[in-house]
């Protein structure tokens, strides 16, 4: 068996005496979507901090290409092949597109206080943020100020400052929030072809999104992972259906 991308195993979070992640253990393999989802307040975004780095866990692994990134911070984990989109906004509204592209790619190197002006005429930095841009679907708004795309285009900068770093997996923490419905169709499009880049674990809402993309699904319940599998065996899940999804997604 292939081995896999990132694996999360055993990990507990505490604070005080609530337990956010509870013995979690998951996987993500090379070319697929691994969607996460459950409702608010069921662990997601501390499961996620503490994949990204931001939270160490009590106890547990983390393992990113099979080498233990458990005590690594947010930014070597990046460095080392870990993309991570946020569910609000981190891109710096006032730059344009490209120099936001930019910024991702000199974020690779882990040098991001520099002069702009020099750093614009770095060819490489240049090149790899052209090309994630091309890739996305906004090479044409390069020079637009960031603050001016539309919301849905945002979340497509979003992606291609992650694809600055080579990413080897993408974290991606509800992509589709607050899109319309062709946004959402197009974004949707884009994440099918980028898990053959690198594989996603994608944190979503929008359950016509996860069920449309993800090869398998694991839902979260206080902290708990309480069932993973194929859409089909999560949409006939009795227990999902009756902590989450409801009796409408009965097959």
């Amino acid at each position: 068996m292939t081995e896999p991308a990132l694996a999360v195993d055993g990990v507990t979070k505490s604070f005080g005496g609530l337990i956010a992640s509870k013995d979690i253990s998951l996987d993500l393999r090379p070319g697929e979507i691994h969607a996460l989802i459950g409702p608010n307040g069921a662990g997601k975004s501390t499961l996620i901090a503490q994949i990204a780095g931001g939270l160490r866990p009590d106890t547990g692994r983390i393992w990113l290409e099979g080498r233990d990134v458990t005590g690594l911070p947010t930014a070597e984990r990046a460095r080392l092949g870990m993309g991570r989109t946020f569910q609000i906004s981190s891109l710096a509204m006032e730059f344009t597109v490209l120099q936001n592209a930019v910024l991702g790619a000199l974020g690779q190197r882990g040098r991001v206080f520099r002069f702009w002006r020099p750093v614009m005429r770095e060819s490489d930095l240049l090149s790899r943020a052209e090309a994630a841009l091309e890739q996305v679907g906004l090479a044409e708004f390069r020079a637009v100020r960031t603050g001016d795309l539309s919301h849905g285009q945002r979340r497509q900068l979003e992606v291609a400052v992650a694809l600055t770093l080579e990413p080897h997996v993408f974290l991606m923490d509800e992509p589709m929030a607050g899109l319309g419905a062709e946004a959402s169709r197009q974004l949707m499009g884009f994440l099918d072809r980028l898990r053959d880049r690198a594989p996603i674990l994608l944190v979503e809402h929008d359950m016509d999104a996860v069920f449309a993309l993800a090869d398998r699904i694991s839902v979260l319940v206080y902290g708990e992972i309480i069932a993973t599998g194929t859409a089909d065996e999560i949409r006939a899940d009795p227990r999902v259906r009756s902590v989450y999804l409801g009796a409408e997604s009965t097959p």
